[in-house]
């Protein structure tokens, strides 16, 4: 197993997803310790208090602090870097504020990870990545570029670093889920387009393809898992059927449909049978050798939202809502 008897980091470790990971980790895997970085003082001491094991480290320290990720990525073998600004309204805000956290931020945890010559580094990217029309989007691609390019300077260090990108988690914190929940209290739904399609992933998924997906990693990957796509028409009837939808247009740098693979990325991917690798274009440091095969996708292929083959929706998808309520994605898989 990838993460047995090892010391691991994550970078953003008090969000939805590395709170979820480090509960998951320390339940199912026999690590030495769990490292959590978080620039939020309340969200570290609430962490603590819901999970009480002796594993896990509180470090607080933000990855645009060098120094700081010097002596937290110590004596590290695996991080799994989850640490960004990721809401699209903040990030265009904010613009110089999300290119710290997410592009510089992002570059410094590749250097300290030189330096400290841990085994594998993991980044957690997003669907926005892919033919970004927001900063949030931008900054994400800017870092995936330099997490898969980072192999190119590690010379004869061990260090590997590869990204794992995938859509919407599901009830995650901005997620949509909560303020439909909200407004059909009122008897509305608000929808910016009816068109408008998502990829969805649960947060046991994710955690079980991060997981799988350090395990295969020999560095310079991109690893996009198959996931189901559903239309947010269906999703606001799912949620309440009796409500009357409310369109309130399109919001400055959102898409109809989201992508995880382009026409251009599918020339060097490849179709592993859960869930695809895009593979570099330039891997000097592997000498263009990958021992993970799979098949060649066909010329013109594209992974989006709108033309997914998987669909969510009608008792699916009110499945899936009442596993949320009943929060059975968070058992174990």
């Amino acid at each position: 197993m990838p993460l047995e008897n090892k010391n691991i980091l994550i970078t953003g470790g008090c969000g939805f997803l590395g709170l979820r990971l480090a509960e998951n980790i320390l339940k199912n895997h026999r690590l030495k310790t769990i490292r959590v970085y978080d620039n939020r003082e309340l969200a570290v001491v609430e962490m603590e208090r819901k999970i009480k094991d002796p594993r896990l480290r509180f470090l607080i320290g933000d990855v645009r602090d060098k120094d700081r990720l010097k002596m937290a990525m110590n004596d590290v073998d695996i991080v799994i870097h989850a640490a960004a600004l990721k809401h699209v309204p903040v990030c265009e805000f904010n613009p110089i504020e999300a290119i710290k956290t997410n592009i510089n931020g992002a570059a410094n945890v590749i250097e300290v990870a030189l330096e400290s010559d841990v085994e594998k580094v993991m980044a957690i990217s997003t669907d926005k990545a892919v033919c970004p029309v927001n900063l949030y989007g931008a900054t994400k691609m800017a870092a995936e570029k330099l997490f898969i390019q980072a192999n190119s300077y590690k010379g004869k260090r061990k260090v590997l670093f590869s990204c794992v990108r995938y859509g919407n988690v599901v009830a995650s914190s901005g997620s949509v889920i909560p303020l439909f929940k909200e407004q059909r209290k009122k008897g509305f739904l608000t929808i910016t387009d009816k068109r408008m399609t998502r990829f969805w992933i649960t947060i046991n998924q994710g955690i079980k393809f991060i997981i799988n997906s350090i395990k295969e990693m020999e560095g310079g990957e991109i690893f996009v898992p198959k996931i189901p796509s559903v239309k947010i028409t269906d999703l606001a009837f799912a949620i309440e059927p009796k409500a009357e939808i409310k369109v309130i247009g399109i919001r400055p740098g959102e898409k109809i449909h989201e992508e995880l693979l382009t026409i251009d990325e599918a020339r060097h991917s490849m179709d592993i049978g859960d869930y695809f690798i895009i593979y570099p274009e330039q891997s000097d440091w592997q000498g263009g050798i990958f021992s993970k095969k799979g098949k060649n996708l066909s010329e013109g292929f594209s992974y989006s939202s709108g033309n997914n083959n998987e669909w969510l929706s009608g008792e699916n998808l009110k499945r899936l809502l009442e596993d949320i309520e009943e929060k059975r994605q968070f058992d174990k898989f």
